[in-house]
């Protein structure tokens, strides 16, 4: 099975959940919730992974819990998908 390493820079309490398109390799995603209690996390999992069609158990925090850089595990999916399915600047 498939899997991969995304690394994201996160900005929380944003007005929607929202992908705001990659810099360079680095995926930049908005979240509605706040950075209180894993919540913006916990969110964020939740978005990547209705996002890329994954159930939520296949996406994981492997580093960045209380940064705004953070690294993700997606199991299923290789990078390649991942960026043909997350585009440059999409809602």
């Amino acid at each position: 099975m498939p899997s991969c390493t995304l690394e994201l820079k996160t900005i929380p309490n944003a007005p929607r959940d929202a992908i705001a398109g990659w810099l360079g390799d680095v995926l930049k995603v908005k979240v509605h919730a706040p950075a209180l209690d894993g919540r913006a996390n916990e969110a964020l999992l939740a978005f990547l992974a209705a996002k890329l069609g994954l159930p939520r158990r296949a996406v994981t925090l492997v580093r960045g819990e209380k940064s705004r850089h953070k690294v993700v595990r997606l199991e299923g999916v290789t990078l390649a998908q991942v960026k043909a399915c997350l585009p440059a600047a999409a809602t």
